[in-house]
């Protein structure tokens, strides 16, 4: 792989702080600095789409999403995303010939000690070098095809579709 290009959209990734507002808000996209601090051997590219949570995400939305990744002449693309819509947004991308694309985001926030954001990124980084053109999700360790995995929300993890 010579070049990863990289769309974020938002979610508990990118959540940051604000103590004069007592909640979370959605900050500056982590993932280009995560990756160059882990010091990649290839080039990537970061576009911004949007700073939604995931609940917060409309068919508008997901178009744009899914316009964009049409549009790119990158064959690795990597979509950061909030994990309560990830499964739907990456339904959308299914009909998408020829490029490996995978969804990943995190439990808690890039900020927090106990974050799994860079494990998580790392992972999918890991896969999208070796996994065959489609759409997937790389949680918790695990690559999964995307219209085959759910989120256990009790659980705090992605898993086979089918287990729950």
């Amino acid at each position: 792989m010579k070049k990863l290009q990289i769309f974020t959209t938002g979610g508990t990734v990118d959540k940051i702080y604000f103590d004069a507002l007592s909640e979370f808000q959605i900050g500056d996209p982590v993932v280009g600095g995560v990756l160059e601090s882990m010091n990649v051997g290839f080039e990537i590219s970061v576009d911004e789409l949007m700073r939604l949570d995931s609940l917060d995400m409309t068919d508008k939305h997901r178009q744009i999403i899914q316009q964009r990744v049409s549009d790119s002449d990158a064959e690795h693309i990597l979509i950061m995303h909030g994990t309560d819509g990830m499964v739907e947004t990456a339904s959308w991308l299914g009909e998408i010939a020829n490029k490996k694309i995978i969804f990943t985001g995190a439990m808690q926030p890039a900020a927090f000690s106990d974050t799994d954001a860079v494990f998580n990124i790392g992972c999918a980084v890991g896969a999208i070098q070796v996994v065959e053109a489609g759409v997937y999700i790389a949680m918790n360790g695990q690559i999964f095809v995307a219209d085959k995995v759910v989120k256990n929300r009790a659980g705090q993890r992605f898993e086979e579709a089918g287990l729950l």
